[in-house]
């Protein structure tokens, strides 16, 4: 059978332009017909054509359609399968795909990518020799190290499609003239199953060892391999000291110092820690005794209304029972806190250490694939999202195990070759940190610590490292701003040349010379070709609504064992020792088409969804923003401690609290938010697990297919024939089909559910075959053998590529179930809540893991509209779900109470702002009238009242203590809770009844990262005032009540009877509402007291038509006398 290589076309296999027109066909789900053909600026043709195409018709002179079919007959054999898959593998990294509906899928050789040197040679672009072919300007083929490679003993470079031409046409090498030799460079395969690798000697050098030290059976002889040459087997490479593997040099132990997983006795990954009993038994029987008081005082306020103001104690009644409502839906979750904790060690010794059957140390994790999502380069500065990216390149996980993918939803050249700095960039950056223990690991983080760099460092180049990276980061910073005038000045140029030519033939054909030259303003690459995506100047086909997908691989899957850095090397920084490889690296942009309703973020996690599932596959995935970075390189195998550990199989996401910085010390308007996600979030672990919260999200890729928990008790075995009869306890698992976890889902309905991609379809099993656990415990009945993942990844080609680019289409999704039942949800704006919601409905549980160190930490708005805005559009979302069937009261039985409480307040919290903006004006209205809502303040109401608020001091707290978040913190949950009560919420009520009584839609736009006016203050943005309807509520109702405190307190001092009792009454609640709206009048004053004047105008007339409004529906009784001056005064 061919290999990919032999079905690639050669460049004797073109044909000369002016075939058929038809450049559209069928393309089969598989990939296998996927046609495209594009010609470079060299001239040169690129072609992945898979079938026969009959060619009728003109095509223009840039593209063109044809086949190639070569079968493997006996003048046409295999290639050297290692320099094939290395080729193949170059070959795709160096291509930029585009393709979509309607449209041929297309490869576009890029000789470069950025303007600047790209020296990594997993890179696209990266220099190299050239061919030696005459007439050929192509780059010779690289290994890992970007070392050419010459496929014959002569030394003769070679391109790619130079060596295919030779193998098809003769076979001879051009230099030399000789055969070309097929697989004289590797043994014969190893079995990473079995563990048997090929091992080296103890000078390090790979040679006939597999071969001369094999036992008569065939397989490898260890003992033989020990025994010759003295090695040893040791964590990191193959040699460890000669001791008993305690390190106390000792000699008693096990001899080599490494035991196999299965002969070393079992420990769990985690375990969980129970709050302290003195702290949450008090914490639940506060619970109690304050909900038992409310229910006695609501009782008691109903039995005692104060006829004076009837209207007074209705309005207070309702208010109070839909807060105690409110309340029980909020705290009764609160029962079960838990904490977790990780074991690093164990993790290490079970999928990480070096034993006799895995010499090498070769990694048993599974692979995660991360996703980091932007959308506008404007709003969303490149370079954060480029400092993200290096944080995940960086991280501390298996290399060959990271699959990284960017999503850019604008389709933005500026992104795109950011992106290619960034990967170029990370050449020295990510060595660097391996080599030095770096953390935090973005790089813009890690130069602006404020501490001492040289703590706890002990290499003596680290000084001068240092010095080295951080001199070329602020070059790499530099040019990563200067790319918007660099694309800029490089288009205009281009299009300058372009109208240049359409002059010149214009002139040649004889046409008037007066008409004017019609060239569209394309925005130009950096090899001098149009940019498929979204241009400057919006046109057909490229704007930002309407272009090509787009998906290129900037850092091709690198070497599966440790490729070591030496003093040779020609680099900025030595790195010898230290692993130069760098994790893959795609660049996706979904295609988009006018008339397609793209479901914003969430259509693009689900494109990238698609198009991982076939490029790399990864068992889990771990979605950031742009602007949330990787903060604890280890924070992943904390994570992967839950996912592998005993019951680990039902585990559907691990959930990391969300960090901030740049917030303002005081955290004005609470945006760490440390109530909910060390509190609420921390209890809700003890429960069915915590809520998807958009980002720092590791999910089971199998969770997001729509599936439900596996059960080994319904599900059928599938075993290993060699090993009949053994228990699914034991290593002998195999993998189950689609159509096992779901009976309902017959394989002819796969497309129906999942699309046309069988590669997609066929890789679900695969992935959830690998994201179990090990199976190295009786205790665990759902789990794989040990040792399966240390076999290399499936190199990629380019039908592989293509089908992955056919998989983001617009059309892809029509007549699916996603967004519906598979990957994430469609239809609100809070599509995070919508799809953890729906895997817990299914019966799946998820768990909180906070790390010592803070997993990832991003950038919040501070600023107060900003802040504003973001909380209507969370409110916007939970609004939707209410009135969805996403509404927790619609929940299946597998949703525990306590979690089905838990969601229903997510739809619920909302509509608290109706009863908190009318108790809020209640003060006001009892220090207006001189009524309360109370008839008088008898002791019955002053015991109830201090109670409640007692045991609401208590709970406070105690809760502060089994959460850890600190008691200003508290407060400052509590201020903001009203401002966004009587502002946000409100307003997200209307739109949320507008958008289901009217069908008004409601459109969000992304909040600019930063606007601050002073660039050397970083809390600049506290500052600004920014006006937006959202401020008139809480404006008002602060108005009135200081009103109404002023009125209220004249009143009483010319009263001839003053009722000071009902004065202090409402003083006192009017002052509560001042109090927490505190951090919003700070917010209005500004820095310099700019806040416009039309705010001042529009709340005071407001507050003054209120107050009048009220004089004439309640006009004061006559006759009030005043005191003993004679002098008269009357208000109501």
């Amino acid at each position: 059978m061919a290999t990919s290589q032999n079905r690639e076309p050669s460049k004797k296999a073109i044909k000369s332009p002016g075939g058929s027109g038809s450049s559209q066909g069928k393309t089969n789900s598989s990939g296998q017909t996927v046609k495209f053909a594009r010609r470079t600026s060299s001239g040169r043709y690129v072609s992945l054509s898979r079938e026969d195409l009959d060619m009728s018709g003109e095509l223009s002179g840039d593209y063109m359609n044809y086949t190639v079919h070569i079968p493997p007959t006996p003048d046409n054999q295999p290639m050297d399968t290692s320099v094939a898959v290395k080729a193949e593998e170059q070959y795709v990294s160096n291509s930029l795909f585009t393709g979509g509906f309607n449209s041929v899928t297309r490869a576009h050789l890029m000789d470069k990518v950025i303007d600047s040197e790209v020296t990594h040679p997993q890179m696209a672009g990266a220099k190299g020799s050239a061919c030696m072919m005459p007439a050929c300007d192509g780059k010779v083929m690289k290994d890992e190290r970007g070392v050419d490679i010459t496929p014959c003993d002569c030394r003769f470079k070679i391109c790619r499609d130079c060596y295919l031409d030779a193998q098809k046409d003769t076979g001879l090498c051009p230099g030399c003239k000789e055969q070309y030799r097929v697989g004289d460079e590797y043994d014969e395969p190893s079995d990473y199953n079995s563990g048997t690798l090929q091992l080296p000697g103890p000078d390090g050098k790979r040679d006939n060892m597999s071969v001369m030290k094999r036992n008569q059976t065939g397989e490898f002889d260890h003992n033989r391999w020990l025994f010759e040459t003295k090695g040893t087997y040791g964590v990191g490479n193959a040699f460890n000291p000669q001791d008993d593997g305690y390190g106390d040099g000792g000699g008693d132990g096990f001899p080599g110092g490494s035991l196999d997983a299965d002969d070393k006795p079992w420990k769990p990954l985690s375990r969980i820690l129970p709050i302290p009993a003195a702290i949450i038994s008090p914490y639940r029987l506060l619970i109690f005794v304050r909900l038992i008081v409310l229910s006695f005082f609501l009782h008691w306020r109903i039995v005692n209304p104060n006829n004076d103001a009837r209207w007074l104690w209705l309005m207070s009644i309702i208010c109070e029972i839909w807060f105690a409502f409110s309340w029980i839906l909020d705290q009764t979750p609160k029962f079960f806190p838990i904490n977790r904790q990780t074991d690093l060690e164990v993790l290490h010794d079970k999928f990480d250490m070096p034993s006799p059957s895995n010499p090498t140390g070769r990694s048993d994790l599974p692979g995660i694939d991360f996703y980091v999502s932007t959308a506008d380069p404007d709003k969303e500065p490149p370079l954060t999202t480029a400092n993200t990216i290096l944080s995940i390149l960086a991280v501390d996980y298996p290399v060959e195990k990271i699959a990284c993918y960017i999503s850019d939803d604008g389709g933005a050249l500026l992104t795109f070759e950011a992106m290619a700095e960034a990967a170029s960039f990370a050449d020295l950056w990510v060595p660097f940190c391996r080599k030095h223990d770096i953390e935090p690991r973005n790089p813009d983080s890690y130069f602006a610590l404020k501490v001492d760099p040289t703590k706890n460092k002990s290499s003596l180049d680290f000084v001068k490292d240092r010095r080295k990276i951080k001199r070329e980061y602020d070059e790499f910073k530099v040019r990563i701003n200067g790319l918007p005038d660099s694309i800029r000045r490089r288009s205009d140029a281009f299009h300058a040349r372009e109208e240049m030519k359409q002059l010149k033939n214009m002139r040649e054909n004889g046409t008037d010379p007066l008409e004017q030259v019609k060239v569209p303003k394309a925005t130009w690459m950096a090899d001098g070709t149009h940019w498929p995506g979204t241009w400057a100047v919006p046109s057909h086909d490229h704007a930002k609504g309407d272009h090509s997908g787009i998906l290129q691989v900037m850092l091709k899957p690198p070497s599966p064992d440790s490729l070591l850095g030496s003093a040779d090397d020609d680099k900025l920084i030595e790195f010898t020792d230290v692993d130069i490889r760098l994790p893959m690296f795609v660049y996706v942009s979904r295609e988009k088409r006018p008339g397609y309703d793209h479901n914003k973020k969430a259509g693009a996690m689900n494109a990238l969804v698609r198009a991982s599932a076939i490029l790399s596959n990864g068992p889990f995935i771990l979605n950031l923003d742009c602007d949330h970075y990787i903060n604890n390189c280890k924070a992943i195998r904390e994570g992967m401690c839950f996912m592998m550990d005993r019951g680990g199989e039902n585990i559907c996401y691990i959930q990391f609290p969300q960090r901030f910085e740049g917030i303002d010390p005081s955290d004005r308007y609470a945006n760490h938010n440390t109530v909910f996600f060390d509190g609420n979030m921390r209890a809700l672990d003890g429960l069915q697990g915590p809520m998807y919260v958009g980002t720092g999200t590791m999910f089971r890729r199998f969770a997001l297919y729509g599936f439900d928990p596996p059960n080994p008790d319904k599900l059928p075995v599938k075993k290993d024939t060699e090993t009949p009869g053994e228990p699914l306890t034991q290593s002998n698992t195999e993998p189950l089909t689609a159509c096992d976890f779901d009976a309902d889902l017959d394989t002819n309905l796969l497309p129906k559910r999942f699309g046309n991609s069988t590669m997609l379809a066929e890789s679900i099993p695969v992935a959830e075959y690998q994201g179990r656990p090990l199976a190295d415990h009786p205790a665990v009945k759902f789990g794989r053998p040990p040792g399966i993942l240390r076999a290399p990844r499936d190199p990629l080609d380019a039908t592989t590529v293509a089908e992955a680019v056919s998989s983001i289409s617009c059309w892809y999704e029509d007549k699916t179930e996603w967004g519906d039942r598979v990957g994430w949800i469609y239809g609100s704006v809070t599509e995070d809540v919508v799809t953890g919601y729906r895997m817990h409905n299914r019966g799946w549980r998820s768990v909180y893991c906070v790390t010592k160190r803070d997993a990832f930490r991003g950038s919040a708005p501070i600023n107060l509209t900003d802040r504003l805005h973001q909380v209507l559009r969370w409110a916007t979302g939970s609004v939707e779900i209410f009135f969805s069937r996403n509404n927790a009261l619609l929940a299946s039985m597998r949703l525990k109470l306590l979690q089905r409480l838990a969601y229903v307040n997510v739809g619920v919290y909302p509509f608290t702002s109706i009863f908190l903006i009318v108790y809020c004006f209640l003060p006001a209205l009892s220090l207006f009238t001189g009524q309360f809502i109370v008839a008088n303040l008898n002791i019955t109401f002053l015991i109830y009242l201090l109670t409640i608020t007692i045991c609401l001091i208590a709970l406070a707290l105690l809760e502060v203590r089994w959460s850890g978040v600190a008691l200003e913190d508290w407060w400052r949950n509590e201020q903001f809770w009203l401002i966004s009560g009587t502002s946000a919420h409100l307003a997200a009520v209307v739109q949320g009844l507008l958008k289901v009584m009217a069908g008004i839609e409601i459109s969000f736009t992304l909040t600019a990262k930063s606007a601050g006016e002073d660039n050397d203050d970083i809390y600049a943005d506290l500052y600004l005032v920014k006006w937006t309807s959202l401020m008139i509520p809480p404006i008002v109702i602060g108005m009135v009540n200081i009103i109404a405190i002023i009125v209220a307190f004249s009143r009483e001092v010319y009263a001839l009877n003053p009722q000071w009792a009902r004065f202090i009454g409402g003083a006192f609640f009017s002052f509560w509402v001042l109090a927490h709206l505190y951090p919003f009048a700070k917010g209005l004053m500004g820095r310099r007291r700019k806040t416009p004047t039309i705010v001042f105008v529009w709340s005071g007339l407001i507050a003054i038509t209120l107050s009048l409004l009220w004089v004439a529906i309640n006009p004061p009784a006559p006759g009030v006398v005043a005191g003993a001056a004679g002098g008269g005064f009357q208000f109501p």
